[in-house]
């Protein structure tokens, strides 16, 4: 009941300060407020462009592998995986007769044609060649319409599945399904459009691209394409098992002996994630401590001001004193009166901050979840405790019949 007396006095007389020298108390609050923006900002800022890579990310489909020729990182020896042996789309049938743990396999290879509808043109779209097995090895999911089948695709007909994108660009007032376009002179009848996946990696998402038969594409495009394996691990399996039996069968495929390293490389997802973690990780690095410095300066303004108001009110705390006022009574009042002054300034920072990160999310993802609210929250009252501490010491250790003689 006490500690709650002390608590309720404390805030009256910490307010009642602040009241007193509102010009100084803004003042005071201006390293803390840029402190708290800079924070916030930069807090908002890798929280949005974390979930727009996740979102994006996710667009590869979970639990789907990718064996190519080269690594998606890593990749520092560019010759070396240059001259790899050339994957060949025949490897989807072989894996699919020897895996045990996937659901289905699909081979595609990619070229940038021009598409055409009536008057409509989509320049440089990405064409790729697959097969019937694609969209369930890939994991992306039809809008509308239906994917071509087993016959359309070991028959090469002209048939097609488009992107979102390369709907809204050709057919902006006309259902596409059924319709019949041109890629690069050769028609082609839609017979499905794909969700849109969107996110940072749109050109490589299937929103810019036109899905066609594998047969199709190698007697039109030619079959001197990189060849991708798409592998959709099957939902019982562990990845990294699934990926140990793929490589196995991958290596005798390739008649690879037990000294040589292989001449493949199995992509997912994960990767990505963990090279985009680690630049996120150095860049908030570098961001904190920055912004830090600021907090810090911050502080040391609020140090200072809280020595200047200890001074000021000596007489006042040798009263407080003399009247029965214990030191943890004026060491907490002190305290309460800094932190204050830290969470208007961490507020206002927050008010600030808040329509800066709508417009930076103009040119950057950025979200400002309760969690950088807190945060901010949390630093400025910290901040707070910390640079009031030593000015609230220096007033609970004063003796109070020096403070009364303080002129």
């Amino acid at each position: 009941m006490h500690f709650w007396f002390e608590v309720k006095e404390g805030l009256v007389i910490a307010f009642r300060a602040i009241r007193a020298n509102k010009m100084r108390s803004v003042l005071t609050t201006l390293g803390i407020i840029i402190g708290i923006v800079s924070v916030t900002l930069m807090a908002t800022a890798i929280e949005g462009v974390n979930r727009a890579f996740e979102n994006s990310a996710s667009a590869f489909g979970s639990k789907v592998l990718y064996i190519q020729k080269f690594p998606w990182v890593g990749g520092d020896d560019w010759w070396k995986y240059r001259n790899r042996k050339e994957l060949k789309p025949e490897m989807s049938t072989y894996i699919e007769r020897h895996a045990t743990l996937i659901d289905a396999v699909a081979p595609d290879v990619t070229t940038s044609k021009d598409a055409t509808y009536g008057t409509r043109s989509m320049i440089g779209c990405w064409v790729t060649g697959t097969t019937d097995a694609y969209q369930q090895a890939s994991g992306t999911t039809i809008m509308d319409g239906r994917f071509f089948n087993e016959d359309e695709s070991d028959g090469g007909r002209p048939v097609c599945a488009i992107g979102a994108n390369v709907s809204e660009t050709l057919f902006p007032a006309v259902d596409p399904i059924g319709q019949t376009i041109k890629v690069a002179g050769y028609p082609y009848k839609v017979v499905a459009v794909f969700e849109k996946q969107g996110g940072m990696f749109g050109e490589f998402t299937s929103d810019n691209r036109i899905y066609i038969p594998i047969k199709s594409f190698m007697d039109h495009f030619g079959s001197h394409h990189d060849v991708t394996l798409n592998v959709k691990v099957a939902k019982e399996a562990d990845t990294e098992d699934a990926k140990e039996e793929l490589r196995g069968i991958m290596r005798k495929a390739r008649r690879l002996t037990p000294v040589q390293e292989d001449d493949f490389n199995i992509n997912e997802q994960e990767l990505l994630m963990q090279v985009f973690g680690t630049i996120t990780g150095v860049i908030a690095g570098v961001g904190f401590f920055i912004t830090g410095l600021s907090l810090f300066v911050g502080g040391i303004g609020i140090m200072n001001i809280m020595f200047v108001s200890v001074t000021e009110r000596t007489k006042e705390i040798g009263i407080r004193k003399a009247i029965g006022a214990r030191r943890r009574t004026i060491l907490f009042q002190f305290l309460v009166e800094s932190a204050i002054i830290c969470l208007i300034g961490g507020i206002i920072g927050l008010m600030i901050a808040y329509p800066l990160s709508l417009l930076a999310d103009q040119i950057l993802p950025t979200a400002m979840p309760l969690s950088v609210v807190f945060l901010a929250l949390f630093v400025s009252l910290l901040v707070g405790v910390i640079s009031g501490f030593l000015p609230a010491y220096k007033a609970a250790k004063m003796d109070p019949v020096d403070a009364l003689r303080y002129e």
